[in-house]
């Protein structure tokens, strides 16, 4: 392994580590440095169809997607290569270099992970014999004293990569130095060797304030505070965990209120960051009637486990809320597991999606919200791929969804259900009787990826409101593109990390 490794550690989950690591790769990029990340495992339910072995298509944590962009390469498996995606509390399905491994969710965690690292190694390895610097990713905190014997996402990891680490914490939440000093402590000394500086990140106030806790810090651990890193909610980068800045965005007089309805197993919610960024949108999410009321649009987003969410949507009382909306004229979107949540029936006969408490009907189906005369069969293979669409004419379709009538788009696809028309298309129950199903999206290929009825659509095509045409056509405005983000990030780091710190933070990684 001929590349240097630098780390992002933690005291906490949240406490910046992703946002940090794609912004170093992209300062490193611009050193003239070939940069990889890499995140042993990662935990999210927020995933892309990246290039994996044998020429198959595989998925990765959104987070490595974008840090390899940031990084100016092409994204693929190694990067990521083992993903646990959520399903319920105590279960998660297990992606092992870009496939679903099924063999992997019975067996117990400790155990697992004399298992996992092996692929984890070896890629890194790869990575590592291809680059000039790896920018790893930690996860969780490194000292969780619990699980340490079989963490090797942290400082296995970083041992291994004779990693030069940071470590991050996040003042906004208070004890920033007990949390910093209270990690470092823990590690065994072998470990708290390779930890070269500590961030302070989300800072907000007068910097003069911190001193002397940086000096006293510094006094007690050997290590300095690199970095003292302000709040800034605008970088444009998604959360890595979706919904983790709450707060609606937009003013209370933007043109247009759209709510996304946050179940418990959301995916895939980094997609809608460009909404997020648009200053004419004031976006917000939906866990509860009162949420609904009053809002433009209402979009269903991606779901893990989608005949739990459906089954939460009518628990909550969600269910008539967004059937009325619909029933009015007013638009709603549903995206991947939210299309399927859209149709008449979810059939589930090999129990791919069934969850503990989900309500079925006589013959094993459940029931969906019905606004599409579709119905969605549940299937064990996954399908993944990165998909090129477009949308087929939709005359006297008015407003938003007209707008992309003729549109060439591209995004993604994960998902598990293969959805069709009804076999009888009445008893709709909220589309007007005039309205029939209508295709309105098709891959190159001809399959059909989309419906609308009266002003609901659904589609299967993730990423759709990251392609700058559909937005354009949508708003009337583009975002900020990636590029800029990420070097906002690098711009913002170097701003506000000691001089030099990261050019000697490089030269500690050894080789």
């Amino acid at each position: 392994m001929s590349a240097r490794a630098v780390m992002v550690l933690g005291t906490t989950s949240g406490a910046g580590k992703s946002w940090l690591a794609t912004a170093l790769c992209r300062w490193y990029a611009r050193q003239g440095l070939k940069v990889a990340p890499f995140k042993a495992q990662n935990m999210s339910n927020n995933a892309r169809v990246v290039p994996g072995l044998d020429g198959r298509p595989g998925e990765i944590g959104s987070a490595q997607y974008f840090q390899a962009l940031a990084a100016g390469v092409v994204p693929d498996v190694r990067m990521n290569p083992v993903l646990l995606k959520p399903e319920k509390d105590t279960a998660s399905q297990v992606v092992v270099m870009g496939q679903v491994r099924d063999d992997f969710k019975a067996v117990p965690w400790r155990e697992r992970s004399d298992l996992l690292w092996p692929y984890a190694r070896q890629a890194l390895n790869e990575l590592m014999s291809e680059h000039d610097l790896v920018v790893i990713e930690g996860a969780g905190s490194p000292a969780e004293i619990n699980l340490h014997a079989s963490d090797y996402v942290n400082m296995r990891t970083a041992l291994h990569a004779h990693a030069a680490c940071l470590l991050v914490t996040d003042i906004d939440r208070g004890g920033a130095f007990a949390h910093l000093y209270g990690t470092f402590e823990l590690l065994p000394p072998l470990e708290r060797s390779r930890v070269k500086g500590f961030v302070l990140n989300r800072f907000r106030g007068d910097a003069s304030l911190l001193s002397p806790g940086p000096d006293m810090l510094q006094r007690l651990t050997g290590v300095p505070t690199v970095g003292v890193v302000p709040m800034w909610r605008e970088h444009g980068l998604p959360e890595e965990d979706g919904v983790f800045d709450d707060q609606a965005t937009g003013g209370p007089g933007s043109a247009l209120r759209v709510a996304v309805v946050a179940y418990p197993r959301i995916s895939n919610l980094d997609e809608f960051q460009p909404l997020r960024a648009s200053r004419d949108v004031r976006l917000h999410w939906a866990r509860e009637p009162r949420d609904l009321t009053g809002v433009d649009w209402i979009i269903l987003p991606g779901s893990k486990h989608t005949s739990s969410d459906l089954q939460w949507l009518f628990d909550q009382g969600l269910a008539e809320p967004i059937r009325a909306h619909a029933r009015a004229g007013r638009p709603v979107l549903g995206i991947c597991g939210g299309l399927q949540m859209l149709g008449q029936r979810l059939l589930d006969p090999h129990g791919v999606d069934r969850g503990a408490g989900v309500h079925t009907e006589a013959d094993g189906s459940q029931r969906g919200l019905g606004l599409l005369d579709l119905d969605t069969h549940f299937e064990h293979d996954k399908l993944l791929r990165n998909t090129q669409a477009r949308f087929g004419p939709m005359p006297h379709v008015p407003r938003p969804w007209g707008c992309w009538a003729g549109l060439a788009v591209s995004g993604y696809e994960i998902h598990q259900g293969r959805t069709r028309p009804c076999d009888a298309v009445s008893g709709s129950l909220a589309a007007p009787p005039a309205e029939t199903l209508q295709p309105v999206l098709f891959d190159d290929q001809g399959q059909c990826l989309g419906w609308r009825q009266g002003a609901v659509m659904g589609l299967y095509l993730h990423g759709l409101l990251e392609c700058e045409p559909a937005l354009q056509a949508l708003l009337g405005q583009g975002v900020a593109g990636l590029d800029t983000v990420f070097d906002g990030l690098a711009d913002h780091v170097d701003r506000h990390f000691e001089p030099g710190s990261l050019m000697t933070l490089l030269q500690q990684a050894a080789p």
